[in-house]
């Protein structure tokens, strides 16, 4: 969940303990479901296909590279009514070191012939007695011997086209051609060459991968055929972007952004073998998730290799000459486009050399040849197979020469940066990383610049004027990893901790430090780096007026609002000279704490920061501002502009591509839908976010938050107990103690209603005091009136009074909706503790009445329950049993069957509904399934294992079992597979 400054810092460090999922609950990834893909972009191919082998004797040959389709295309064909009715053998050429003669075709004829004597073979079939000894017995005797091999092979060629006819084959496909023995090929041309007027002869449909035939082989005579009158060459190319897409939709079940596409299409080069195993291991990896109902990629930057398209080029060069695996070698490291004589320098040899293994390489087509004759991998997969192929050594050595020859050429900045960082020429590497780091942030490339900047700052060893003055460039909130922040903060401690520095370079570092430690969410320590950097810092600098805006966030348990105040002005003061991209934020960073503050004037700051970046470099600034400032109007239930606020942030986060954005925003709203009373499908969407490792620890905070609440509204309270103290745990580690308050009021909610006062009055001890001493009392709308009611339960009713007073006059002039109504709640609380149940029954109807209208429909829900309570203690019996029925309906409706169940046990009691078992705390179901288990036989149905199911819905393996248990016992039956038959029969799931 977001902390105060919510999307101003980066994220947070790794999640562990109590956030990351605590105890022994199983943590898998969640991951994208992939079924096998349909054939797609390939329909005039098929069409073509289909319309050559229609002739007679037809010959078609497809030709491709590794995984571009071939098959799959034949595969399509023969599962036609065209390809089943021509009775078709398929053939298949291993790639065996010394293939078999006539090997293919023999293993495909041979399971196709049921009853060999049954086919009525002339006495030439005695030719095929060497090609399947196996049927000795049954065909015709031996020919005399032949003149010479060739008249051998041509009675043998006239057998077998006898056995084919025989077994009426309209087509034999060859799959793989170019693994063929010689006597293969011969036979396929034996085929293609005989005239139509002789024996019928069957279709031919012969695969091949032209960059693997070998030299001197006989296919391109096939070729030439099938290029005639009676054939079809076909040459299979990559998939288009909609090719691609379509694929990777069939893929995942559901249609994926265009944006994903484009990257993935780019990466795989449009080869679908290529394509389906990067998406399988994307999914494998747990990189790809839903948003919108489209699946996208997380954070990559670039694909891994999956392993079968590594081996296969790896294989391919590994048949190549010296000279052309060095040029590979060169081409790779190069990774771009490359003119003869650069890869030439990179690999170390003369252009003859070069030009000799560029061109082998070509033949292979593992290079390609583009615009202006430049040379390049045709696939970025396979540059990076061959990449990772090159050992260390030999890598830096390429990139230092890399660098060097480009640097002649006058290449991009970010180009000689990457070689020479790999070459481990660390000053020149600094010389043009910063060059390309100002570069991209003049354009706004904000996550580039960061990038760049960081692995210089944590790798380089830099001097630590150098590295103050470069982080000061580094947007933080920008780097798209967070070891990128675990590094930077061992970078600056491990300079810190040098003897000899400066007091100004020490200042300067300490203020970096402590920047980096807010973003990693340890906020005491960033406190104290900051204040000790204060002090070393120039007067009116620009980064002493960051370090007292961040002094200004009101992080942490210790500082008053009034020193986070003092704070925030002083930082006015000394904002003034600073650049306006700087005072952008500056002026984002007052506005947001002011609002965290409960101070009216963040808003006034907030309306004068633009809804629209004006620049590119405003880009992340802006949506971090209405990422924050939705955030704010959440909190002081302004929902509605809440919501508006955090919808734009979401659409310019996902126009610029800033996914931590992007993930605390799908947290945030999330959160808004559980206030707003927008729960159907919540609970899902909250279970998914809780349990995606992907995500940062902000956002699965956040789902198990709302998880929490849905369980305790559903009655599940085992279950929301987790979940809340899970989230508790969870916050207090990260330092965000002020959003202790919404799982706090809710446990002691649940611990009221079980009657336990003293626990409702323990687990809100903590977060009362805290809003007490930091006089940050808009935080606690959802709190006190809940802390009151424990506090009257318990005999302290002028304790009870005393908070009331204190919480007007922190809110007091503030136009703050949700603390508004909070406060008629609180009043009405104070007239039921002192028995004036009719001005309660007004009071907590006046409650219902605010709730409704900022909307949050429960909490409107729940004061209207109360209020027909008091209704009823004061002798309205009509009116509070009217009222009671309207709040138990309502709380059904939503989603609150838990509260509904406490409604319905006092209209029993009154006689007016059906009557409920007598419940404490858990409220109870009797024979029927309660929510938690109709969720988990739900799941069950659908196939998934308990263990699965305990990571879908933020539980124990244990406590699923137990529902599991319970919901059998109900439905009476034994098994899993009964009790998802009868809960769909049942109409239960």
């Amino acid at each position: 969940m977001p902390s105060p400054s919510a999307t101003r810092r980066s994220g947070t460090g790794p999640a562990t303990g109590p956030s990351a999922g605590g105890g022994d609950r199983p943590r898998l990834p969640a991951r994208a479901p992939v079924a096998t893909p349909r054939f797609t972009g390939r329909d005039a191919e098929l069409a073509g296909l289909a319309g050559a082998l229609a002739l007679p004797g037809a010959v078609v040959l497809v030709e491709g590279e590794l995984g571009i389709g071939k098959s799959r295309l034949v595969s399509e064909y023969l599962a036609g009514a065209a390809g089943r009715a021509a009775r078709p053998v398929v053939a298949f050429c291993p790639p065996f070191r010394q293939p078999q003669t006539l090997g293919p075709v023999a293993d495909a004829l041979r399971p196709a012939v049921a009853d060999i004597g049954s086919l009525g073979l002339s006495g030439l079939a005695g030719a095929l007695r060497p090609l399947f000894p196996e049927w000795a017995n049954v065909l015709p005797a031996p020919p005399e011997p032949a003149e010479d091999a060739s008249a051998a092979r041509s009675r043998l060629f006239r057998a077998l086209a006898e056995l084919l006819a025989g077994l009426g084959t309209g087509l034999l496909v060859v799959e793989d051609s170019h693994w063929a023995d010689e006597a293969t090929l011969e036979f396929l041309l034996f085929l293609a060459s005989r005239s139509p007027a002789g024996t019928p002869a069957p279709g031919l449909l012969v695969t091949v991968r032209p960059e693997d035939v070998p030299a001197g082989s006989l296919l391109p005579r096939l070729a030439r055929l099938a290029a005639g009158g009676r054939g079809l060459r076909l040459a299979l190319g990559p998939l288009g972007k909609d090719g691609t897409a379509g694929l990777v939709a069939s893929m995942l079940g559901e249609q994926v952004t265009e944006r994903f596409t484009a990257f993935l299409h780019e990466q795989a080069g449009g080869v679908p073998l290529a394509v389906e195993e990067s998406v399988r291991l994307l999914a494998a990896r747990a990189d790809l998730t839903r948003r919108d109902g489209r699946w996208v990629r997380r954070r990559l930057q670039r694909l891994a290799v999956p392993p079968t398209i590594r081996d296969a080029v790896l294989e391919r060069s590994a048949r190549l000459s010296r000279g052309a695996q060095e040029v590979l070698s060169a081409a790779a490291v190069l990774a771009e486009p490359a003119r003869e004589d650069v890869i030439a320098v990179v690999a170390g040899m003369d252009t003859d050399q070069a030009r000799s293994g560029i061109s082998e390489a070509l033949g292979c087509a593992l290079l390609a040849e583009g615009e202006r004759g430049l040379v390049s991998f045709r696939h970025a997969l396979a540059c990076r197979a061959v990449y990772e192929a090159v050992p260390g050594p030999a890598q830096r050595l390429l990139h230092q020469r890399a660098g060097e020859a480009l640097t002649q050429l006058g290449a991009p900045a970010g180009t000689l940066a990457r070689h020479f960082r790999q070459a481990g020429d660390t000053q020149r590497w600094l010389q043009h990383a910063e060059l390309a780091a100002d570069l991209a942030l003049s354009v706004g490339d904000q996550a580039t610049c960061a990038s760049l900047l960081a692995g210089l700052i944590s790798h380089g060893r830099l001097a630590a004027g150098e590295t103050a003055r470069l982080m000061d460039k580094v947007v933080l909130l920008a780097l798209p990893e967070e070891s990128q922040l675990t590094a930077l903060a061992v970078a600056l401690r491990d300079m810190l901790s040098l003897p000899g520095l400066a007091s100004g370079e020490e200042a300067g570092l300490r203020f970096h430090l402590g920047r980096l430690l807010v973003t990693m969410n340890e906020v005491e320590s960033s406190r104290t780096e900051l204040e000790r950097a204060i002090d070393g810092l120039p007067q009116g600098s620009l980064r002493a007026a960051r370090a007292m805006m961040l002094l200004g966030v009101p992080e942490g348990g210790d500082c008053s609002a009034r020193e986070h105040l003092r704070w925030l002005r002083r930082a006015e003061v000394s904002a003034g000279g600073a650049p306006p991209v700087e005072r952008l934020r500056l002026a984002i960073d007052r506005a947001s704490s002011l609002l965290l503050l409960g101070e009216e004037a963040g808003w006034e700051q907030a309306a004068q920061i633009p809804w629209e970046p004006s620049t590119p470099g405003d880009s992340l600034q802006v949506t971090r501002a209405r990422a924050i400032f939705g955030r704010a109007a959440m909190l002081w239930g302004r929902y509605a502009e809440a919501r508006r606020s955090l919808e734009h942030a979401a659409e310019l986060a996902d126009r610029c591509e800033h996914l931590q954005l992007q993930e605390h925003l799908a947290g945030m709203l999330t959160h808004l839908d559980w206030l707003t009373g927008a729960w159907p499908g919540l609970a899902e969407r909250a279970a998914a976010l809780a349990a995606d490792d992907a995500v940062r620890a902000a956002a699965r905070l956040e789902g198990m938050l709302v998880g929490g609440l849905l369980a305790a509204a559903s009655g599940d309270t085992q279950h929301a107990v987790e979940l809340l103290e899970r989230f508790a745990a969870g916050v207090r580690q990260r330092g965000d103690f002020q959003y202790l308050m919404e799982p706090c009021a809710s446990l002691a909610r649940m611990h009221l209603a079980a009657g336990e006062t003293a626990d409702a009055l323990r687990v809100t001890d903590e977060p009362i005091a805290l809003v007490a001493r930091k006089e940050t009392w808009l935080w606690a709308a959802d709190l006190v009136p809940v802390r009151m009611a424990a506090l009257a339960g318990a005999g302290r009713a002028g304790e009870a009074a005393s908070l009331a007073q204190a919480f007007r006059r922190g809110v007091r002039g503030r136009a703050a909706p949700a603390a508004k109504a909070s406060l008629i709640l609180c009043r009405a609380i104070l007239a039921e503790s002192r028995g004036q149940h009719a001005s309660a029954g007004a009071q907590f109807g006046r409650a219902a009445t605010a709730w409704r209208e900022l909307p949050r429909p429960y909490d409107a829900l729940l004061a209207g329950e109360l209020q027909a309570r008091s209704l009823l203690a004061d002798g309205q019996r009509e009116t509070g049993l009217r009222l009671l029925s309207e709040a138990a309906d309502g709380l059904r409706r939503l989603g609150a069957p838990g509260d509904a169940v406490r409604a319905d046990e006092t209209l029993a009691e009154f006689g007016t509904g059906p009557r409920a078992r007598p419940a404490r705390g858990r409220p109870g179901y009797g024979d029927q399934l309660s929510p938690r288990e109709r969720e988990v036989v739900r799941l069950v149905a659908k196939g998934q294992t308990n263990q699965e199911i305990a990571v879908l819905l933020v539980l124990s393996v244990r406590t699923v079992d137990n529902h599991l248990a319970s919901a059998m016992r109900k439905l009476r039956v034994t098994s899993r597979t009964a009790l998802a038959v009868t809960a769909v029969e049942a109409r239960i799931i």
